[in-house]
């Protein structure tokens, strides 16, 4: 992140501006809504400039840039769009330590003003910084449209009750939650709607309502499928609940991109496992998950691909609902699918597979105890989990059970990420196709006719990748 986001106050504070375009009465009418005292530097303005001038909106110096012009400012803008005429501009800021933005010059610049959706007091900014600012204001397009007009008036009327809230409830905690239901809940609904004198009636009902209740809330433990990799796979309810927990629980395979959607107060707790290295036993785990939301916590257990689908999240919920703690699920996509969508593989298809199973490549103390013969029966596909340090051996397994070694397999390792790698090959070289490339994991194989449709790279993209 090259920018980081800021809000500035900058109400009655002196900004300067240089230059007397149209691109300088842009950055003078965000400044005014910001409540600025300004200052306009330039021989000559366009006419609206001047009639803020006459109207005593701003100050206006018809004359020529001096360095000393800079001094006592809170922020500089350069808006001339030449740089001869801009530069003295930044390097007098940056020499007087002011922050100075040029216009569409972000090399000249300390800091950019981003595309802006005002919903005041909601006020989003959006940044490309300075890389694509046509994107920027395509995406605030798109926020304007799906953004209610009277999002700031629900902002203000909740502002109003603040005192009311913390006067009734004196558990941060509480207050959050309250908060959270309020949003989500009729009472804004019936703000956004205009009816601002019922939705009054109606919240001092329900800050009542809240305040008599016992503080001391359940604790709840939602198991989350974190999906593959691809953060943009994670569904909008996994999203929602990232960002209302106070304690997450993650593994090794929930990448940090998709933690860090959590609130940023949120507790992290990493308890990855992986083969022969386990920084948590699923004991502690248990008691991690059970000793959080009997201290009234709302707990996410993240988890990558499903909870359900080897993520031994089954084992998880009835530790839980064992203790008397409430669990929801919230499915992911599982690595089977995710994978093989990014490889092009169609886990089923008409002539080649007519049934798909899941299974684990590495068993409770090792290699799987699986029925063979039924896996080793044409016309399905096979996808297996956790398979790589017994690939070799499991494909032993169902060729000794009659599966062709030309059956087509496919690796795919880090699906869905930047980092995927896909390998192709026969059943017959599995083991060596794995050891040859340096296979480690997190890996998904396919096995089955479906596999030939597996979009492989080239051995020289292998060769760049290994470096």
């Amino acid at each position: 992140m090259k920018y980081l986001p800021t809000f500035m106050d900058l109400a009655a504070r002196d900004c300067l501006v240089v230059g007397g375009g149209e691109a300088a009465l842009a950055k003078i009418r965000l400044l005014l809504k910001a409540q600025a005292s300004i200052t306009v530097i330039a021989p000559t303005v366009v006419e609206d400039i001047e009639v803020l001038a006459d109207g005593g909106k701003l100050t206006w110096h018809p004359r020529t840039f001096q360095a000393a012009d800079v001094q006592g400012m809170t922020m500089v803008y350069g808006a001339h769009g030449d740089w001869d005429r801009d530069e003295p501009v930044a390097k007098a800021a940056r020499a007087a330590n002011i922050p100075v933005n040029v216009v569409d010059c972000p090399a000249l610049s300390s800091f950019i003003t981003p595309a802006i959706v005002d919903r005041d007091p909601i006020i989003i900014g959006i940044s490309s910084a300075g890389a694509a600012p046509i994107l920027a204001r395509n995406i605030r397009a798109r926020l304007e449209a799906m953004l209610p007009a009277r999002l700031g008036r629900l902002a203000s009327f909740a502002a109003s009750f603040r005192g009311a809230v913390k006067a009734t409830m004196n558990d941060g905690r509480t207050r959050r939650r309250f908060w959270e239901g309020f949003f989500a809940g009729p009472v804004a609904e019936q703000v956004l709607d205009g009816d601002e004198v019922g939705g009054r009636e109606a919240m001092l009902s329900l800050i009542n309502k809240t305040g008599q209740r016992d503080s001391a809330e359940e604790g709840t433990v939602t198991l989350v499928g974190a999906g593959p990799g691809d953060p943009d796979l994670l569904t909008l309810k996994a999203l929602r609940l990232l960002q209302e927990a106070d304690v997450v629980v993650y593994d090794k395979l929930v990448g940090p991109e998709i933690v860090d959607y959590a609130r940023r107060d949120a507790e992290r707790i990493y308890v990855g496992k992986a083969k022969g290295q386990h920084s948590k036993s699923q004991g502690d785990i248990n008691q991690i998950l059970l000793s959080a939301a009997q201290a009234g916590q709302k707990v996410v257990r993240l988890k990558g691909g499903d909870p359900f689908v080897f993520g031994r999240g089954g084992e998880e919920q009835h530790f839980l609902e064992d203790h008397g703690i409430k669990v929801e699920v919230v499915p992911g996509i599982t690595a089977a699918t995710g994978c093989a969508a990014a490889a092009g593989i169609p886990l089923t298809e008409r002539g080649k597979a007519q049934s798909v199973t899941f299974i684990t490549g590495h068993g409770k103390d090792g290699d799987p105890d699986l029925d063979w013969a039924s896996l080793a029966k044409p016309n399905q596909t096979l996808a297996v989990y956790m398979g790589v340090s017994t690939a070799g051996r499991n494909a032993a397994r169902l060729m000794s059970h009659g599966l062709a070694g030309s059956t087509p397999i496919a690796v795919i390792e880090n699906g869905t990420r930047p980092e995927q790698r896909v390998l192709a090959g026969r059943l017959d070289s599995l083991g060596d196709l794995m050891a040859g490339h340096g296979i480690t994991g997190p890996a998904l194989i396919i096995i089955g006719e479906v596999a030939r449709d597996a979009k492989a790279q080239s051995p020289a993209a292998l060769l760049a990748a290994a470096g």
